[in-house]
């Protein structure tokens, strides 16, 4: 037998994804209709065809037997470790879920457009508030045990936090425990983002502070990290880089990062978001495997203007100087709406990222003139040659970045970060021009 689901974008059947029992690998086929129009969802490794796409050599550990396409769509760390969680209440171990399976409980709650059918997972609880202090508990039990979850959901209070959590933080992407939420300025109440919220609220993804266990590879966050990222998106955008709006949601002695949804248009309308890991099948476990020239190249390839090119430049250039070094494949990400046509999409988890006695941010997790690090300014300007960008126009982006990088210490202190974490950062950015 065989786990199938249909994939629909904006209500419309594209395709269907089988993965047999026992089988390693997905097959996925594009649907007729959808096969002869011009919308290529996935362009540089399965433009349009009624071939059967499947990609036996891909990393099970980063695409699960499928491809890009549908593996962008997969939870991540901290959404699998809350599929496990209520797998347990259903009295089912983690492997006996498969991927095409994890893909259903996605649903129409994922990022971007994509939604998978038929729709499985627990029913959605009739309640408008979300209580983030609830959420952020039962995080933390869930990350702490997921390798052992005893945890008990028995009285009201913990399921109802469960259902809240399953439906706001599995869809969410990333390592990190985040939750996806609506949020109203006016009076600050949070609702779940996965249904239209009413009148007077936004779709925002909030990052929760204060949660135990909560990191990506290497290091916990210590509490107060959200702080550090809200003080690099500042800096960023001060630095001329796009991003979409982020603030603090203050709670109790917390403080949450939230960042805007760009995958999302003012209506709550979607668009479709694919990372460069997905777009080219580049695996970002591997660090050190795939370089910002070759970001560059994809760019190119999507047929976007040089403004788009000079843009990751500007974010590369930033992540090296800043020591932003989980920048890996797949904090890359591309938009496409309902006409077919790609852009870049907004910058984001730009922060602070280094650990020097770390397997994984020691160094960058992407090359730039086949360096991970000791760059100096000809490295910049072979980078910048390679894709055909305007003579002097890298030393003119790196002269900005570094400008801005420079006041650190100022974007810290509004921020509110600890003086001594602030002043570890300052000590290892790459502040000095560099030579020749």
């Amino acid at each position: 037998m065989s786990t199938v689901a249909e994939i629909r974008l904006w209500g419309r059947s594209i395709g269907a994804v089988a993965l047999a029992d026992g089988a390693a690998t997905a097959d996925f086929q594009y649907d007729r209709d959808f096969a002869r129009s011009a919308i290529q969802v996935s362009p540089l490794m399965m433009p349009l065809s009624e071939q059967v796409y499947a990609f036996l050599p891909l990393s099970q550990e980063t695409f699960h037997g499928l491809p890009g396409l549908l593996a962008d769509s997969l939870p991540d760390r901290f959404g699998n470790a809350l599929i496990d969680a209520w797998l347990a209440t259903q009295g089912r171990p983690p492997e006996s879920f498969n991927a095409v399976e994890r893909l259903c409980y996605t649903g129409d709650r994922g990022m971007g457009a994509l939604e998978f059918v038929p729709a499985t997972g627990p029913g959605a609880r009739q309640t408008d508030r979300i209580q983030i202090d609830q959420l952020v508990e039962l995080a933390s039990e869930i990350l702490t045990n997921r390798h052992n979850l005893n945890v008990s959901f028995g009285d009201n209070r913990s399921e109802d936090a469960l259902k809240d959590i399953l439906k706001v933080g599995t869809s969410a992407g990333g390592a990190r425990a985040k939750a996806v939420i609506a949020w109203n300025p006016t009076t600050s109440e949070v609702r779940s983002g996965q249904i239209r919220a009413g009148e007077g609220f936004e779709y925002w993804l909030l990052k929760f502070d204060g949660v135990s266990g909560n990191k990506d590879r290497e290091l916990a966050d210590p509490q107060g990290y959200g702080l550090i990222e809200y003080a690099y998106y500042r800096m960023a955008t001060d630095a001329g880089i796009a991003m979409s709006a982020c603030r603090i949601f203050a709670e109790n002695d917390r403080r949450h990062f939230m960042t805007r949804r760009f995958e999302r248009t003012e209506n709550g309308g979607k668009l479709h978001m694919q990372s460069l890991c997905a777009l080219a099948h580049y695996d970002f476990n591997l660090a050190g495997a795939y370089s910002y020239e070759q970001a560059l190249l994809a760019i190119r390839q999507l047929g976007l203007p040089m403004s788009a090119i000079e843009e990751q430049f500007r974010r590369m250039v930033f992540n090296i100087i800043a020591r932003n070094q989980d920048d890996h494949v797949k904090n890359i990400a591309f938009l496409m709406d309902k006409t077919g046509q790609w852009s870049l999409s907004p910058a984001f988890d730009v922060t602070y990222s280094f650990q020097p006695s770390g397997k994984w941010t020691s160094s960058h997790q992407m090359t730039m003139n086949g360096k991970r690090d000791h760059f100096v300014l000809e490295d910049f300007r072979a980078c910048a040659k390679s894709a055909s960008m305007k003579r002097g126009r890298a030393e003119a982006i790196l002269d900005a970045v570094r400008q801005t990088v420079c006041r650190w210490p100022d974007y810290a202190d509004e921020a509110g970060i600890d003086p001594v974490r602030r002043d570890q950062i300052q000590r290892t950015l790459r502040l000095e021009p560099f030579g020749v």
